[in-house]
């Protein structure tokens, strides 16, 4: 039996729902990186990233290399990149909207007697 498709996009903001994660994704936008240079950005112990890193892996989101003793980790795709773009942009909007509202309240409340 398939999976519904709102349970699939559940599933996939599930894997996108911790900050490492993301912080990972955002760091490979720039390009492949070896682990250490992840480590040396990201504030996580190194079997933490290692975890977050076999999850993205295992998702297909992002795709493992080894260097001789290094393992190098990159997007599997542009669409990750492309994902992480339109978070940015509805963040945006959502804030600016937050930011016209804390305008007004504080002209409301200069106002008031």
């Amino acid at each position: 039996m398939s999976v519904p498709l709102y349970q699939a996009k559940a599933e996939l903001f599930r894997l996108l729902g911790h900050p490492v994660r993301i912080r990972v994704l955002e760091l490979l936008q720039d390009g492949p990186r070896p682990v250490r240079d992840l480590l040396a950005a990201i504030d996580v112990e190194p079997t933490g990233l290692s975890q977050h890193l076999a999850v993205l892996r295992r998702s297909g989101m992002v795709t493992a290399q080894r260097d001789g003793s290094t393992v190098v980790y990159a997007l599997a795709g542009g669409d990750v990149a492309e994902l992480l773009r339109a978070a940015r942009q509805l963040l945006t909007q959502m804030l600016a909207g937050q930011s016209e509202l804390l305008s007004e309240l504080r002209k409301a409340q200069e106002e008031a007697p």
